[in-house]
C-alpha cells in the first residue's frame, strides 16, 4: 500500500485527504492546531496535530517510510511550506504543492504585504475589519486609535483569543467565528461595524474570498487585499488525477 504524508490547512487538503483514502492510500495527515485535527470526520486514522519544524518532517518521513508528500497548507503559510519543501529535499522524497485557485477582483487595493495594507489604513477614517487571522497582529497596532477602530474576525479558538488579547486587543473588537462566510453574513457584520475598510487575504472561493468583496461593494467599504506569494504546484483536480493514476 503506497503510504501518503499530507499536510493539510485548507478545505481542499482535507477533501484531498479523504479522497486519498478512499482510493486506497495509508493516509497520514499532519494539521497545525487540535482544532484542524477536529475537522476531520470521527475515526479518520492518521491525523497528527502540531506544528512542525524541517527536523521533526525529516525524522517522521523517515520513520514512517512515506512515498509521497502533499502540502495541502494555507497559499499564505509560506514558513510552512518551505520547511515542507526542505524536508523533501533532505528525504529524496516527491512533494506535491497543491494550489488554491486566486479570485483577482479589480475593484480591491492590493499590497505586498500586511504592514502596507495597515499603513494605508492608517490614513483612512473609520472602523476597519481585519479578516487575516490571528498569527501577525502587530502591523494593527501602528493603525492610529487601533483599539477602538479594528475590529478582529479570527478562528474561535483559545489560541487565537489569546494572541488578540496579548496584542492588546479588546475583547469587545474580537469576533471568534468560523468560515467561510456568506456574503450576507459579511454583509450583517459591515454594517454592525459601521466598517469603512476590510484589511483581507485572497483565500479563494473555498475561503470565501468573493463573498467578502460583493459585501464589502454593497456597504460601501474598501477592500485591502494582501497579495499572495507566487509558487509553482498543481491543481486540486490535478493533484487527485495523479493518486487515481499512481495507485
Amino acid at each position: 500500500m503506497s503510504r501518503l504524508l499530507l499536510f493539510a490547512g485548507t478545505t481542499e487538503g482535507r477533501k484531498l485527504s479523504l479522497a486519498a483514502a478512499e482510493l486506497g492510500y495509508d493516509v497520514t495527515v499532519c494539521v497545525a492546531t487540535e482544532y484542524g485535527k477536529a475537522q476531520f470526520p470521527d475515526g479518520f486514522p492518521g491525523v497528527i496535530s502540531g506544528r512542525l519544524e524541517t527536523a521533526d518532517m525529516v525524522t517522521l518521513i523517515r520513520q514512517e517510510s512515506f512515498d509521497s508528500v502533499i502540502d495541502a497548507t494555507h497559499p499564505y503559510a509560506v514558513a510552512v511550506s518551505a520547511n515542507v519543501r526542505d524536508a523533501c529535499d533532505l528525504t529524496g522524497v516527491r512533494c506535491l504543492r497543491l494550489l488554491r485557485e486566486e479570485s483577482p477582483a479589480g475593484d480591491c487595493v492590493y499590497f505586498d504585504s500586511l504592514s502596507d495594507a495597515c499603513s494605508a489604513a492608517e490614513g483612512r477614517t473609520g472602523p476597519i475589519l481585519a479578516t487575516t487571522g490571528s498569527k501577525v497582529l502587530q502591523p494593527y497596532t501602528t493603525i492610529r486609535d487601533y483599539r477602538n477602530r479594528v475590529f478582529f474576525r479570527v478562528l474561535p479558538t483559545q489560541e487565537s483569543m489569546l494572541l488578540c488579547l496579548n496584542a492588546g486587543i479588546p475583547a469587545r473588537h474580537i469576533i471568534a467565528q468560523k468560515g467561510p462566510f456568506s456574503k450576507e453574513c459579511n454583509l450583517q457584520l459591515l454594517h454592525d461595524i459601521h466598517a469603512k475598510t476590510v484589511i483581507t487575504k485572497d483565500g479563494g472561493a473555498e475561503g470565501g474570498f468573493a463573498a467578502k468583496v460583493e459585501a464589502a461593494r454593497e456597504s460601501g467599504a474598501e477592500v485591502f487585499v494582501i497579495r499572495r506569494p507566487r509558487e509553482s504546484g498543481f491543481t486540486y483536480q490535478q493533484v487527485l488525477s495523479m493518486l487515481k493514476e499512481e495507485f
